[in-house]
């Protein structure tokens, strides 16, 4: 069987639950850096990490990488590369990427030097001067990041955080994968009862519920690397078939959403039953001013409303200083709230007892977490 070293991005904050969660899926060499994880295995790990990741942003077969300061440096170290382990004759293979605090710092030449380089070196080994790219489609992306660059095979597609659930949303919705790394940060088990005031589309709440029941969150979606023919089709098999056997839909685990407004909370319901978890996700109108926890123990995590402009502030803080009143301390109760505002703890009333930094999207935000 095929072995790899694997690159896989992730939003900033989010390195250690990648790590963590691609160690116990069984990958080797896992190292953490700044926005990515890098691990190897074979194509099993390959599949099982596209369909059961909750925190990363795609897998990349990573190619090669290296320094470059000039664009002679980066054709260079491109064309050397074994590109033909891995694009046939005929196959499509565009090319994408970004870069960031490097010399390099222009994606279109960057993209455009790359493809070349690609060209030049398969050119030479199939004998060919033109490809018709009519095949299977080979994507490769490059990240340029203080001058080093990473050249990989995308096997995701369509970003990780798209489970399949959710097909439409409301405004400003969180990112699948930041909604499950909350519910990490927060200790969700597999018997709690999670509640989201201001539930939205019901990102947080139908993350928790597949987390608790064990769902992996690609297990309804295709993945770009399933037409590789370099890999395993069978991996891909195989690790869905692990993953429908892991899932256990006999916790009581139960997740309670209410919003104030009525299109949110259908959507929530309808992006339950997408997901499968329909059965313990619940939701209703209500207004964070009338919250209050029923059960003995309970843990609310939610991404309340902020806003840009003036009139939107002004709201936004008036809710923060509501939810201080309504989220009140008593034993068996816990709280994480993300916010991008430094005023939080100010206006909700007392300090958190642990702070995370955590990014939705580019957006900078705290995750302020309360259990005392």
């Amino acid at each position: 069987m095929n072995k790899y070293n694997f690159y896989a991005p992730c939003l900033f904050g989010l390195e250690k639950p990648l790590a963590d969660e691609l160690r116990d899926m069984g990958a080797e060499n896992v190292t953490a850096e700044n926005g990515r994880v890098l691990f190897s295995g074979d194509d099993d790990i390959l599949a099982r990490a596209n369909i059961c990741s909750r925190y990363a942003e795609r897998i990349g077969i990573q190619v090669g990488s290296f320094d470059a300061l000039s664009f002679a440096a980066l054709f260079d170290c491109v064309k050397a590369l074994p590109w033909e382990k891995y694009i046939g004759r005929k196959d499509a293979f565009p090319v994408k990427g970004w870069s960031l605090n490097s010399v390099l710092h222009s994606v279109p030449d960057c993209q455009s030097i790359i493809k070349k380089a690609i060209v030049n070196r398969l050119s030479e080994k199939y004998g060919i001067t033109w490809f018709e790219e009519s095949g299977a489609t080979c994507r490769v992306s490059f990240s340029i990041l203080k001058n080093r660059v990473s050249v990989c095979i995308d096997t995701s597609g369509e970003g990780l955080h798209k489970r399949g659930y959710r097909r439409d949303s409301n405004a400003a919705p969180i990112k699948e994968t930041l909604a499950a790394a909350m519910v990490y940060f927060a200790r969700i088990y597999n018997d709690s009862t999670v509640y989201d005031p201001f539930c939205g589309s019901g990102t947080i709440l139908i993350e928790a519920a597949m987390a608790a029941r064990n769902i992996a969150p690609g297990l309804r979606r295709s993945f770009a690397g399933e037409s590789l023919p370099f890999i395993d089709s069978g991996a891909w098999q195989r690790a869905r078939a692990r993953a429908q056997d892991m899932i256990d839909n006999t916790v009581p685990f139960c997740a309670v959403g209410t919003d104030i407004d009525p299109a949110a909370v259908e959507l929530t319901l309808h992006n339950a039953e997408k997901a499968g978890v329909a059965g313990c996700v619940k939701a209703s109108v209500a207004d964070v001013a009338d919250f209050s926890v029923p059960t003995a123990r309970g843990v609310v995590i939610t991404n309340p409303p902020y806003g840009e402009r003036m009139l939107e502030l002004d709201e936004a803080e008036r809710l923060y200083r509501v939810m201080g009143k309504v989220f009140t301390q008593r034993h068996g109760l816990r709280y994480a709230v993300i916010s991008p505002d430094d005023r939080f703890e100010q206006l909700f009333g007392r300090p958190a007892d642990k702070r995370r930094k955590l990014y939705n999207g580019s957006i900078r935000c705290q995750l302020y977490m309360y259990y005392r």
